[in-house]
């Protein structure tokens, strides 16, 4: 497998659409695709105040504290608290979906999949964790949410929301599994992404 590493001061912020807070975009597929027509999307948000999410049609969402008190998401008129830190909640983008804040701005984690064309699992690690070569087609995101980590056959240091994309081997070549230990100082959230490859 392949890997690029990115770095997190190389992300710019870009406003919401709906004026809530920031993004900055980790990585996506196809690269450089717009939010209308991503396959996946994985990001960082800066959330400042409540208010209703955008509306993604067609778009499932997993989303992680990282930062922050939480807030409650009201999703389709069921409340959910989100405030434990480092918990995925799963959601659709589609839904009516409203936030209020629990006591201040906060930072998430957004992982966006396009049904039928994406789909992701989102686990969080702490510690030494063999990374699985992902199948071909298919793409694994490493991103520190807290502390650092090393890449410990690419000898790579991570920093604080640096990230590190693997993509799988062509169907020509053989695939390596456990070909690389990520050694993490405090906790990451790896991301399997099938369907659209960020080079595609």
């Amino acid at each position: 497998m392949t890997v690029r590493v990115l770095r997190a001061g190389e992300r710019p912020a870009a406003p919401w659409k709906n004026g809530g807070g920031l993004t900055r975009e980790i990585a996506a597929a196809p690269k450089g695709a717009a939010m209308a027509d991503f396959a996946w999307r994985v990001s960082l948000a800066d959330v400042v105040r409540g208010g209703p999410f955008s509306r993604f049609e067609g778009v499932d969402r997993v989303i992680t504290l990282v930062d922050g008190p939480g807030m409650v998401l009201t999703v389709d008129g069921t409340p959910h608290t989100v405030a434990e830190p480092y918990v995925p909640f799963a959601f659709p983008g589609d839904a009516a979906t409203d936030c209020r804040l629990l006591g201040g701005p906060l930072v998430d984690f957004n992982v966006m999949t396009r049904r039928g064309r994406a789909a992701a699992r989102v686990e969080i690690v702490r510690g030494r964790t063999a990374l699985p070569a992902p199948a071909a087609g298919a793409e694994l995101l490493a991103v520190v949410l807290e502390g650092s980590a090393v890449l410990e056959a690419a000898g790579t240091a991570l920093g604080r929301l640096d990230a590190a994309l693997f993509t799988g081997a062509g169907e020509e070549a053989p695939e390596e599994a456990g070909d690389e230990v990520l050694d993490v100082a405090g906790v990451a959230a790896l991301v399997v992404l099938t369907g659209a490859t960020e080079g595609s």
